[in-house]
C-alpha cells in the first residue's frame, strides 16, 4: 500500500491557541499529505489506522489542548465530502472518512466530562463576538442587540458551491493545501457543535459508534442539559444535569419529554381535524375550526422557529420536516379556499376548501406517529425510503431501459389483438383492455380472451399474461430489491443518523425561553414591548410568562420523573435482599475483595488533571487455604445458603405475583 511505502507525515504543530480556520488549516495538510489512495472504512480502520493516523491521535491526546479539535475534523469532513463532487478517484471520501475516524478515536481517549465538553462545544460567531463581548447568549437577547440575522442564517452559506481555491487546495500536493487559507471554516459553523457538524457533514461512520452514541442518549433522556438556570443572566452550556443545581423548568427542554408533548399537541389537531370534517358546516365557522386554525398557526410558527435557530441544512436533515411542511402548505390552502367561499358564500369553493382539508391527513396521520421512528426495526425503514428517493434517478434511468423491452413486447401484442378482434373491439378498446392485464387485472383479459378469437385468444392471452404480468413485473421487481439490498446494509448507521438528527433538532436550540406549543403564540404579544423596554427586562418577562403558563406541563414531568426512581429503588431493593442475604451467610458464595481506591468516573464527576483513563492493576487476591477437615464443614453451610436462596427467590416471586 502507499501509505506504507512512503515516509509517514509530520503531524501538525497545533499550539491549542490557533483560530478554527487556521487548525482546520494543519489538519488538512496531514490528511492530504496521509492519504493518496481511495479505501473503505474497514480498510482504513484495519490497516491504514495504525500506521498512518494513530499518530495523530496520540498527539492531539497527550499533547494538545484545543476545545474546537473534533469539530474542525468532522468540518474537515464536510469540506472532503464536498471536494468529493468533482473528483471520480474517491481519494477525498477516504479523506473524509479518515477524519471521522481520527475524532471518534480521539472521543475514546476522553474521560466523560471531556468527552461531553468536546462533543457539546458551540463554535462561536466570531461576527458576534467581535461586536459583542456577552458570549454564547440566547436567541431572544441577540435578537434585541441586530445580531438575530447573523444568528438566524448560521448555516445559509452551507449551501452555497465551495470556492474554487478551497477545491484545489485537497488536490494538489500538501505544499499546496495553504490555498485552503482562504476557506472561512469558523463562519460557515458558527454556532454549531460537533454532533451537529457531524449530522450537516453526514458523518454516519462518527455517529454510530458507542461512545458517541451513548452522550445523544444522555441529551435525549436530559441526563445532559444545556441550559441550567432559567434567569435573565443564563447562557447555554452543556452540563450534566443534576437535580439540586437545575432549574425545574429547564426540563421542558429534555427531548424526550419534547416528544411526548408533541405527540400530544398533535393528537389534538388530529381530533380537531376529524370534528371539522364530519360536522361539514358550510355556512359558517363552529368552535372545532376556529381551534383547528390555532393550532394551525402555532404549529407554523414553532416550525418557523425551528428553522430559524437550526439553519435551513440543519433543519433539512430531519425527515419529518418535509411532513411538517405538507401540513402547512394544505392548511393554508384550506384556510384560504375557506375563507373564499365564505366571503362570496360560494358553495363550490366551500367544497373544494374541504377537499383540500381531506388531504391533511396524508401528513398529519403518519407525523403523530413520528416517535415510532426511535423503534430500531421502524426506524431503519425511514432511512432506506430516503436512500431509495435519493438513488431514484438511477432507479428512473435502469426502469426507463427496462420499459424499452416492454414497449417492444407489448408493440407486438397490441397489433396482434387488433386484428384479432377486428369489428368486436376498437384499437383504443383493446389497449385499454391490455393495460389492465398489464397491471393485475388479468382475469379480465381471460373473460375477453374468447370474444377476441375464439381459436387462438386464449392462448395469445395466457402468454401475454406470463410475459408482462409475471415475468417482467417480476424482473422489475428484483431490480428494486438489488437496490433495497445495498440501501439496507448500511440501515443500522443511517437509522442511528435519523435518531441523532431528531435529537439534537429538539435539544440544541438557543432560545432559552421555550414554549409549546400552542402556548407559543403568547409570546407574540409581548414582541411590542421590545420597543419601550430594555433587553433584560423583556427577557425577564419572558420568563416569568414561561412560568406562568407551563408549570402543569413542569409538575407532570416531575412527577413523572419521582414515580420512575421510585420504581427503580423498589427494582434495587428487591434484588439487593437476595445480596444482604448472601452476604451475612455463614460462608458466602463470593470472595470478598477490597474496594479499589481507582475507579472509573462518574458522568458528573470532575476530569482528573490528565487524560488518562488507564487505571492500575489491582494486587493479585491471596486465596485463604482450605484444609480437608473443614472440606465437610463447608459443604454443609453450602447446603444451607442454597436453601436460603431458594426460599428468598421464592418469597419474592410470591411479592411479584401480589404486585
Amino acid at each position: 500500500m502507499r501509505e506504507r511505502r512512503r515516509s509517514l507525515p509530520d503531524v501538525p504543530a497545533i499550539g491549542g491557541d490557533e483560530s478554527f480556520d487556521g487548525l482546520v488549516r494543519k489538519l488538512s495538510v496531514f490528511f492530504v499529505s496521509a492519504i493518496e489512495a481511495p479505501h473503505e472504512w474497514e480498510e482504513l480502520r484495519r490497516e491504514v489506522y495504525g500506521p498512518v493516523l494513530r499518530p495523530l491521535v496520540r498527539y492531539l491526546v497527550d499533547e494538545v489542548q484545543h476545545e474546537a479539535i473534533v469539530c474542525a475534523l468532522l468540518a474537515l469532513r464536510w469540506h472532503f465530502a464536498e471536494c468529493e463532487t468533482g473528483d471520480d478517484r474517491g481519494i477525498n471520501e477516504t479523506r473524509g472518512l479518515a477524519c471521522e475516524l481520527v475524532a471518534w478515536r480521539f472521543v475514546t481517549h476522553l474521560t466523560q466530562r471531556e468527552t461531553i465538553d468536546f462533543l457539546c462545544y458551540d463554535l462561536p460567531d466570531t461576527k458576534k463576538r467581535s461586536g459583542s463581548p456577552a458570549g454564547n447568549r440566547d436567541l431572544e437577547e441577540a435578537d434585541q442587540v441586530d445580531n438575530l440575522e447573523a444568528a438566524g442564517h448560521e448555516q445559509a452559506p452551507l449551501l452555497d458551491g465551495i470556492s474554487p481555491d478551497m477545491d484545489e487546495s485537497f488536490y494538489e500536493e500538501p505544499r499546496r493545501s495553504e490555498y485552503a487559507e482562504e476557506s472561512d471554516f469558523a463562519t460557515l459553523f458558527a454556532n454549531l457543535n460537533a454532533l451537529e457538524i457531524a449530522t450537516v457533514a453526514n458523518a454516519k461512520a462518527f455517529l454510530s459508534q458507542k461512545s458517541i452514541q451513548h452522550v445523544i442518549e444522555c441529551i435525549w433522556k436530559g441526563d445532559i442539559v444545556f441550559w441550567e438556570t432559567l434567569s435573565t443572566y443564563s447562557s447555554k452550556r452543556a452540563k450534566v444535569y443534576r437535580k439540586d443545581r437545575s432549574d425545574p423548568f429547564c426540563r421542558l427542554r429534555v427531548p424526550l419529554y419534547l416528544k411526548a408533548f408533541e405527540v400530544l399537541f398533535f393528537a389534538a389537531f388530529l381530533t380537531f381535524y376529524y370534528v371539522v370534517l364530519v360536522q361539514k358546516h358550510a355556512g359558517g365557522v363552529t368552535g372545532p375550526e376556529v381551534l383547528l386554525y390555532v393550532w394551525l398557526v402555532s404549529f407554523s410558527y414553532n416550525e418557523l422557529v425551528e428553522f430559524w435557530d437550526a439553519g435551513s441544512t440543519f433543519y433539512a436533515t430531519d425527515f419529518w420536516s418535509l411532513w411538517d411542511l405538507g401540513i402547512i402548505f394544505v392548511g393554508v390552502a384550506f384556510f384560504v379556499a375557506r375563507m373564499i367561499g365564505l366571503s362570496r358564500h360560494d358553495p363550490v369553493a366551500t367544497d373544494i376548501a374541504f377537499d383540500i382539508l381531506s388531504l391533511e391527513a396524508l401528513f398529519l396521520v403518519p407525523r403523530i406517529c413520528s416517535l415510532l421512528s426511535l423503534h430500531p426495526y421502524f426506524g431503519m425503514l425511514i432511512p432506506v425510503l430516503k436512500e431509495m428517493a435519493r438513488h431514484y434517478p438511477y432507479h428512473t434511468k435502469d426502469f426507463i431501459k427496462f420499459l424499452g423491452l416492454v414497449a417492444i413486447l407489448y408493440c407486438g401484442f397490441s397489433t396482434s389483438f387488433t386484428f384479432l378482434a377486428r369489428g368486436k373491439y376498437t384499437l383504443q378498446e383493446i389497449n385499454f383492455i391490455l393495460i389492465k392485464v398489464f397491471f393485475g387485472s388479468s382475469y379480465l383479459g381471460f373473460d375477453v380472451a374468447e370474444e377476441i378469437s375464439p381459436t387462438i385468444g386464449t392462448p395469445l392471452m395466457f402468454v401475454f399474461v406470463c410475459m408482462t404480468n409475471i415475468l417482467l413485473i417480476t424482473s422489475l421487481i428484483s431490480l428494486l430489491s438489488n437496490k433495497l439490498d445495498k440501501v439496507m446494509l448500511h440501515a443500522r448507521d443511517e437509522y442511528l443518523f435519523v435518531y441523532s438528527v431528531f435529537v439534537l433538532e429538539a435539544s440544541t436550540s438557543n432560545r432559552l425561553t421555550f414554549f409549546l406549543p400552542p402556548l407559543n403564540l403568547l409570546p407574540l404579544l409581548l414582541r411590542p414591548l421590545r420597543l419601550v423596554m430594555a433587553p433584560q427586562k423583556v427577557r425577564r418577562a419572558r420568563i416569568v410568562l414561561l412560568r406562568a403558563t407551563h408549570w402543569p406541563f413542569v409538575l407532570a414531568i416531575l412527577g413523572y420523573e419521582h414515580g420512575r426512581r421510585l420504581w427503580a429503588d423498589h427494582r434495587k431493593s428487591g434484588s439487593s435482599a437476595v445480596s444482604r442475604a448472601l452476604s451475612h451467610s455463614p460462608t458466602s458464595l463470593r470472595r470478598r475483595k477490597a474496594l479499589s481506591s481507582t475507579r472509573t468516573p462518574r458522568l458528573d464527576q470532575e476530569p482528573p488533571p490528565g487524560r488518562s483513563t488507564a487505571v492500575p492493576p489491582a494486587d493479585d487476591p491471596v486465596a485463604a487455604p482450605e484444609t480437608i477437615e473443614g472440606l465437610g464443614t463447608a459443604v454443609a453451610n453450602l447446603k444451607t445458603q442454597v436453601e436460603q436462596l431458594t426460599a428468598l427467590l421464592a418469597k419474592e416471586r410470591q411479592v411479584k405475583e401480589g404486585l
